[in-house]
């Protein structure tokens, strides 16, 4: 039975989990390890499937609606024999077999949930509630993505998991702050009432290849305007902090969690913290050294601080981010180039 071990609570469980199907006991039939993987074509979740398919022994199921996933993402899969993708929408239900769910769908992006943040919070409620169902049903495992905005704009700094957060539950951001920590407490709800495999990641800002560009977010947003010679807009005031993870990082983080014994939640992240500015003038130094940096209007609700806290990571999975920052920026300056057909000056 999985441990909870992230904020100090003891979670009991009522009823034991569900059982699985009766092959996964059949002396004669050793099958694949099914996995769903809802938000599959995305960003994080196509890094995710490469990983996961790289296990001969893993078949994957990939549920994406394609409202920021795209298939490109996944074209080096299609048509291979263990890899099936479905064009879904997380919130209808979802029949299929499987033993492990990975549930990452969800716009992440402040462009995308506020362009339709009614959307964006049936996601994460009623597609939470469709996965959690679909877990019950067949006995699989299941791994929640939330996020760091469960914090908010936090008044602890650096932030573990027994901090309940500091949200605006009104905001424009809420949609999916609140989505997200309501997605939580469901998942936490059916593994006490109902026995659930559960396990929940709280993951930090992560970049690499395949971002989408000018997504809203700083570090595809500063490396889509170096690539093209633009200036590079901060948001003032140019001291709030972000840490970012390198995409191989989190999968790897994301799938020892999957893994493990412990239900979480627990963050994933990188604890190395920049400002704003900081960040500009290391893509500015690393990609075009012509470009400007300008100042720009915050957004509402924009948090101040954001580092965490990777001591349960440490401890519980014994994962820790590998990829420094001036590493791989360069490896995602590589394929915006290609996206964007802008090559390297000789």
């Amino acid at each position: 039975m999985a441990k909870q071990a992230s904020n100090g609570e003891n979670h009991s469980v009522a009823k034991p989990p569900p059982t699985p199907s009766p092959l996964r006991f059949s002396k004669f039939f050793q099958p694949n390890m099914r996995i769903l993987v809802t938000g599959g074509a995305g960003f994080i979740g196509s890094h995710l499937v490469d990983k996961l398919m790289e296990n001969e022994k893993n078949e994957v199921i990939v549920a994406d609606n394609f409202f920021t996933g795209t298939k490109e993402n996944l074209k080096k899969w299609i048509g291979h024999p263990r890899f099936e993708l479905i064009r879904h929408d997380v919130t209808e239900p979802l029949l299929v077999e499987v033993d492990q769910i990975y549930h990452l769908a969800c716009p992440a992006s402040p462009i995308f949930y506020k362009y339709n943040p009614v959307k964006t919070i049936k996601t994460n409620v009623i597609g939470t509630l469709n996965m959690l169902g679909l877990a019950k049903r067949v006995g699989a495992r299941i791994l929640l993505t939330s996020t760091s905005e469960v914090y908010g704009d936090p008044l602890v700094h650096p932030q573990d998991e027994s901090y309940w957060g500091n949200v605006n539950p009104i905001g424009v951001r809420s949609c999916y702050d609140e989505g997200k920590r309501v997605a939580e407490t469901l998942m936490f709800d059916y593994h006490r009432q109902h026995g659930i495999e559960i396990r929940v990641a709280r993951i930090f800002n992560t970049y690499g290849p395949r971002m989408n560009i000018d997504d809203g977010r700083v570090v595809s947003n500063f490396i889509a305007q170096a690539v093209r010679g633009e200036p590079l807009t901060v948001q003032a005031p140019g001291t709030q902090t972000r840490s970012f993870c390198y995409v191989s990082d989190m999968v790897d983080g994301l799938i020892r969690l999957m893994e493990g014994e412990n239900t979480g939640p627990i963050n994933i992240g990188n604890p190395g913290e920049f400002t704003m500015i900081e960040l500009a003038e290391t893509v500015k130094e690393l990609i075009n050294p012509d470009v400007e940096i300008t100042m720009v209007e915050n957004t509402p609700d924009d948090p101040r601080q954001r580092k965490p806290d990777i001591t349960k990571a440490k401890e519980l999975l014994g994962w820790e981010p590998k990829v420094k920052l001036r590493n791989g920026l360069p490896l995602m300056e590589d394929d915006f180039r290609l996206r964007l057909d802008k090559p390297r000056k000789n």
